[in-house]
């Protein structure tokens, strides 16, 4: 095996583990947010909000949403002179994840300045929560699905043969 090859190896082992550990603190992040968010909902002393099993599925949520959604795949470059469009996974990737933060936000600022909200209110931040994470697993989603059918066609393309 020659110098070359082993160290584009390296490169691409070391490219992989950055990220992972990227789209491992995306995760954190997420959780936190999932936390704050499921603190907040919870001091509403609503039974549902105050169980653990409720806050545990929002960090989950919070967890798989952030992992997922905040690194989509791009679609591939047109020449300039084709008309640009605007990607919606990108749209709602961007969107889900300015929602998720926004509410998360809210209930920092709610928790660490004992302030509570009307009811209203809490229940808006938790659908932001909620409608943002889930935009952003359905980005998240969607963009990966465009990178498979991709290869695949790709592959198909080649007369079996990958590339």
């Amino acid at each position: 095996m020659s110098k070359k090859s082993t160290a584009m190896q390296d490169y691409i082992l070391i490219s992989r583990v950055a990220h992972v550990i990227e789209r491992s603190g995306l995760a954190m992040a997420g959780a936190m947010c999932g936390t704050f968010v499921g603190a907040q909902l919870a001091k509403a002393n609503v039974a549902l909000f105050e169980s653990v099993g409720f806050v545990a599925s929002m960090i989950l949520i919070g967890m798989v949403g952030f992992y997922v959604g905040i690194d989509v795949p791009r679609l591939p470059v047109h020449p300039a002179t084709e008309r640009e469009s605007v990607d919606a996974v990108e749209v709602l990737s961007a969107a889900g994840t300015f929602l998720a933060t926004v509410a998360a936000l809210i209930s920092v600022f709610s928790i660490v300045f004992d302030e509570a909200p009307q009811r209203l209110w809490e229940f808006v931040v938790g659908s932001w929560w909620l409608g943002g994470v889930a935009m952003q697993v359905a980005a998240g989603s969607i963009g990966r699905l465009r990178v498979g059918q991709r290869a695949v066609q790709r592959t198909t393309m080649d007369g079996g043969r990958a590339r």
